[in-house]
């Protein structure tokens, strides 16, 4: 392999070209015309355009990235994440091309990419479920029969989902039928496939996660967990590895029921078993993700391995290095999506200009980051600016430094989620690992932020009267 194409953009183009060029292998970026002085554009040894602004005629038109890989002459793709990380069509079409897709089988993908696909693959390897329907349901009367049986809280969730899109928790039976037309109809706008299936409710979940890494030979591996739970609108907000709450015997549990769900679809490259755990710390598979997680860092800092750079390996038919028990768990790592969002106005994207841009730097500080200071936030993309990782050789310890990177990182001009980033490191429910995927529900709301900021704010202030009031005096003294 010596050039790879990147089909994404952002921070995510630049992680994987990194790791590219460390191996020695040429890069080429595509780019749609609003990001046509981004950075990834400029890190690339090559860059072409691919497209207008909105995804749908750039960073999701398959012909033209694979027209782009030829034109330059690249041997590979790699997908990133989001975009056409996760289609099966698109993973066809590069090896149709001559190309190698960095990243599973199209087979895996169709299976993990239906949840219920997923459950019936599954199955047979004695993988703990919430109990729910095993096939798809449009029939709203028989749904209502079925969420009656499993009993109520129930949860809808569109087959082909993600991203909490097509989701919805139905506390009672009186507001099922609304609930599910809602459901089906976000499925159809969102994903062009409005099934939906049905399952208990799990209450106080958390989310879990399991890396997993799967090669040509027959290996098999997992990384350890991830702890996921703190989210708004269920995406993702702040990670960490490993799980303040798993004993070692879970851990090994979880690992091995991961593993067995990668075997059942014959899974290639990295990917990520999901799953939640009850209040009881009983653990039920959710779904796998067939591609790289955009919470990898945090993996990568605890193992000491380099997660892209395995993909690369794998995609060209080579063994994993290592077993099982060669890997092992070191300190604690903590990742904040750093979103240009606004926490006082219910997460809403932030759009503008970035006036002041600075990251954070220091010992155990990582930013994998995709925009600098005078670039506009666009409108077309995902608002995320950066992901902030720290690490430590405790969970305490990961936690202090990501409040300090949290208070270095300077941004003007857009709202981000760092000020909810530190309000979450400093609450005592997270600081005990007492929290569910419910955290923002329970307990932030946006006037505490509101208020640290009037407080900042006066701190600032009387600080800037004493240095005037000091100076005033030093110069009186000098006059006199």
């Amino acid at each position: 392999m010596n050039k790879i194409l990147v089909a994404n953009r952002g921070e995510i183009a630049i992680r994987v070209m990194r790791t590219a060029k460390k191996l020695g292998i040429k890069t080429v970026a595509v780019f749609s015309a609003a990001d046509r002085d981004a950075p990834h554009v400029r890190f690339a040894d090559q860059a072409v355009c691919i497209g207008n602004p909105p995804s749908s005629e750039s960073y999701l038109c398959m012909e033209k990235i694979i027209d782009a890989a030829k034109q330059t002459g690249a041997d590979a793709i790699h997908p990133g994440y989001g975009f056409l990380s996760e289609n099966a069509v698109f993973s066809e079409m590069v090896e149709k091309n001559g190309l190698i897709f960095i990243g599973p089988k199209p087979k895996a993908i169709r299976m993990m990419g239906s949840k219920l696909a997923a459950k019936e693959a599954v199955k047979k390897y004695n993988i703990p479920m919430v109990p729910g329907t095993d096939t798809a349901v449009d029939n709203i009367e028989e749904a209502r029969e079925i969420a009656t049986k499993i009993g109520f809280p129930i949860l809808i969730k569109a087959s082909a989902g993600g991203g909490g899109k097509g989701m919805r928790i139905v506390e009672k039976a009186s507001d099922f039928v609304s609930q599910m037309e809602r459901a089906v109809s976000e499925a159809k706008a969102s994903f062009g496939d409005g099934s939906v299936f049905i399952e208990k409710y799990v209450s106080s979940p958390r989310h879990i996660e399991v890396q997993v890494l799967a090669d040509s030979h027959g290996n098999v591996v997992h990384l350890f967990e991830r702890e996921c739970s703190v989210q708004r609108r269920h995406q993702k907000v702040l990670e960490e590895a490993p799980s303040a709450i798993l004993t070692p015997d879970l851990r090994k549990q979880m690992g091995e029921a991961a593993v067995q769900v990668a075997k059942s679809c014959d899974y290639l490259g990295a990917g990520t078993v999901e799953f939640l755990m009850d209040d009881q710390r009983n653990f039920y598979f959710l779904e796998m993700n067939t591609r790289l997680q955009v919470e990898h860092p945090v993996t990568e800092w605890i193992t000491g391995l380099d997660l892209v750079a395995l993909q690369i390996d794998i995609a060209e038919g080579k063994a994993l290095p290592f077993k099982q028990d060669d890997i092992t768990l070191n300190g604690h790592a903590l990742e904040l999506r750093v979103y240009a969002e606004d926490p006082l106005e219910n997460f809403m994207p932030s759009i503008g200009v970035l006036e002041r841009y600075k990251l954070p730097t220091g010992e155990n500080i990582r930013v994998d980051n995709g925009f600098e200071e005078g670039m506009e936030v666009p409108i077309y993309y995902d608002p995320m600016l950066s992901k902030l990782v720290t690490y430590g050789k405790t969970r305490r310890e990961a936690i202090t430094k990501m409040i300090e990177a949290i208070d270095q990182y300077e941004v003007k001009g857009v709202q981000t989620t760092l000020p909810f980033g530190k309000f979450v490191c400093e609450h005592p429910a997270f600081v005990s690992g007492n929290f569910d995927t419910h955290f923002v529900k329970k307990y932030f709301q946006p006037e505490m932020l509101l208020a640290e900021q009037e407080r900042r704010a006066q701190m600032a202030a009387q600080l800037a009267l004493k240095a005037f009031l000091d100076d005033k005096q030093i110069l009186r003294v000098h006059q006199s």
